[in-house]
């Protein structure tokens, strides 16, 4: 049986791939954390954390990206863009995917560069 974050992951996926972007890179593990999915927007690399909360008694699924979390994400990127050296002279940003609400509608938000390496 998939987790619950995978069907989520497929999901946003789905709908990235709808808009245009191109995978490079799915499930990318480090020493530092997992990068969801890798993605191709134009010319631009996008590192995509997917998140979902069932409900938000412990915040919403954005409210769980830590600052922690986000300089796990920065260094997996760099092991990623090190790894991967014909993307490293792209730009590069970190957009945030989340779903918050039921299993069976759960709103989706996409929102790009949810934050900075600065």
């Amino acid at each position: 049986m998939r987790s619950t974050g995978n069907v989520f992951e497929d999901h946003a996926y789905a709908a990235l791939q709808r808009a245009g972007l191109a995978l490079l890179a799915r499930n990318y593990y480090t020493r530092h954390g997992e990068l969801d999915l890798i993605m191709l927007d134009r010319q631009t690399v996008v590192f995509i954390e997917v998140r979902y909360r069932k409900n938000a008694r412990c915040g919403s699924a954005l409210d769980s990206i830590t600052s922690g979390k986000r300089t796990k994400l920065i260094l997996a990127a760099q092991k990623w863009l090190m790894s991967n050296p014909k993307h490293a002279h792209r730009a590069c940003r970190f957009d945030v995917v989340t779903y918050d609400g039921a299993l069976e509608q759960p709103h989706m938000d996409w929102l790009r560069n949810a934050f900075t390496t600065d």
